[in-house]
């Protein structure tokens, strides 16, 4: 799946199959579901759950909160704009699942 067709997805009424728990975070906060998006990724302790975590809280203005989760998921930079970083995370997360399903 590619970033347009993902983002087409949004349309429907439930995430597509198979998708991790990030991507599935990040489609319901697409679909203005923060608190659904953040449930997801509150506990999981890999890299890009944190990712999406710290994204999801300075999405809802909490700004420390989301500098402690970069700094758990090893980042020490953030897009912008939320619309970039969004677009960035899921690109992302998208290649890897390229990458581990080719």
């Amino acid at each position: 799946m590619d970033t347009c067709t993902f983002e087409r997805t949004i349309k429907s009424s439930a995430p597509p199959p198979g998708l991790s728990a990030p991507l599935e975070a990040l489609w319901w906060d697409a679909k203005g579901d923060w608190a659904r998006a953040h449930k997801l990724v509150d506990e999981l302790e890999t890299m890009e759950g944190m990712a999406v975590h710290a994204y999801l809280h300075r999405k809802g203005g909490e700004q420390s909160n989301a500098d402690y989760w970069y700094r758990l998921a090893g980042r020490t930079f953030h897009r912008d704009s939320l619309s970039d970083e969004w677009a960035a995370l899921v690109e992302g997360l998208l290649k890897q699942t390229k990458d581990v399903n080719p």
